[in-house]
């Protein structure tokens, strides 16, 4: 058996190449580059070839205890392919039989391949399929909740706006303040529909999958203001608006990117000095626009900047005290911006404060339509 574990690491980079044509070739879903193919595979491999070693006797291969390594990196990559667009179980089980074949193959074709080398190879690779597959599914589902979940947390605040819009509302008002606070409780219950659409539209995501945008052209920097009047209302914090432009015309998804900055005007106040301003500034650039939330408080930790728009991973790499009550906002905040063929920044330190920024295409997209592609575990 240790022949055997030799072979296998003399020939890994034939068997890893012979796997990703075969899994290309056989797998519809398989679009991804070559390193995101590959994965957890490599690691797999070797992780056979020291069971080998270690059973060479071939006692106690039956005590699954023995072989863990082969259950982390399988869960990682069930993981890792619930973040590819349109990839199920079938498929995952499928890449571990295109492995099982190859892996056999090259086996007999060197003469190594015995009852003991079938048998560890069924152990390990049927334990990698289970917990692959369990993996995949478990992601998928935490995904959904975790959609749907904060969804419904944004539903209460335009809920709750046109309740206080009714509450409020007197008999012999004004004309004026009638209209007013009757806007204001027509536009809260348009957005809780909005909203609702989008709930509905979570609960049937896929492997990859994140919301449905809605792409149309429109004046964001009345979009943007309709924000600060709702924040100012709401919050003790006072809240700031600078936008230079009167006028910002482009093909965005208003209700999108209204529900991404009302999502990082909470975090600043809910996280935030309660005493200083919270403020909203908007640049108007040739192709682009660069919406910045900005705060005082305790900063962010440089080295939790990098994790904080992460998603299914967090709670595994970051031990950062209430990072994890973030929640899944900021990874919409980035998918918003991603499928604007824009991106998300984060500067935070003890003097200058924490400021979040995302940028926007102006036309980067047509009218329409999209299902964006949500990137739950990378930067």
């Amino acid at each position: 058996m240790r022949r055997a574990a030799e072979i296998i690491k003399q020939n890994s980079n034939r068997i890893m190449d012979e796997w990703e044509q075969s899994v290309k070739q056989e797998i519809e879903a398989s679009n991804m580059s070559s390193l995101a193919v590959r994965n957890q595979l490599p690691n797999l491999l070797d992780d056979i070839s020291e069971i080998m070693i270690r059973y060479d006797n071939f006692k106690g291969i039956n005590n699954q205890e023995e072989y863990q390594e082969v259950i982390k990196n399988s869960l990682d990559h069930g993981r890792h392919r619930a973040t590819s667009s349109h990839y199920t179980v079938k498929q995952i089980l499928k890449e571990y039989v295109v492995f099982h074949r190859i892996l056999t193959e090259i086996l007999i074709e060197h003469n190594v391949y015995t009852k003991e080398v079938g048998i560890i190879l069924k152990y390990t690779l049927e334990n990698a399929m289970l917990n692959s597959a369990s993996s995949f599914s478990d992601s998928l589902q935490e995904m959904r909740e975790k959609l749907v979940g904060t969804l419904a947390h944004d539903i209460r605040t335009p809920i709750s706006t046109a309740y206080f819009a009714l509450d409020i509302l007197r008999p012999g008002e004004s004309e004026e303040r009638f209209v007013n606070i009757k806007s204001m409780g027509m536009k809260s219950l348009e957005k809780s529909l909005e909203l609702l659409e989008g709930l509905l539209d979570a609960i049937s995501v896929q492997a990859g999958e994140g919301i449905t945008l809605n792409f149309e052209e429109i004046d964001l920097v009345k979009e943007l203001k309709w924000v600060y009047n709702e924040a100012s209302q709401i919050y003790t914090n006072e809240i700031g608006f600078k936008c230079d432009s009167e006028k910002i015309t482009g093909i965005f998804d208003g209700t999108a990117i209204r529900r991404v900055v009302e999502n990082l005007v909470t975090n600043a106040v809910k996280y935030g000095s309660h005493s200083t301003p919270v403020t909203i500034t908007v640049e108007d650039k040739d192709d682009e626009v660069i919406i910045k939330v900005h705060n005082y408080g305790k900063p962010i930790a440089k080295k939790n900047q990098s994790e904080i728009f992460k998603f299914l991973n967090r709670g595994r790499n970051v031990q950062a005290g209430n990072l994890e009550s973030w929640g899944m906002g900021l990874t919409l905040v980035k998918s918003v911006a991603q499928a604007h063929a824009g991106k998300v920044g984060l500067e935070s330190d003890e003097e200058h404060g924490t400021t979040f920024s995302i940028s926007l295409g102006k036309q980067s997209n047509s009218p329409g339509k999209i299902r964006t592609e949500l990137n739950y575990s990378q930067n």
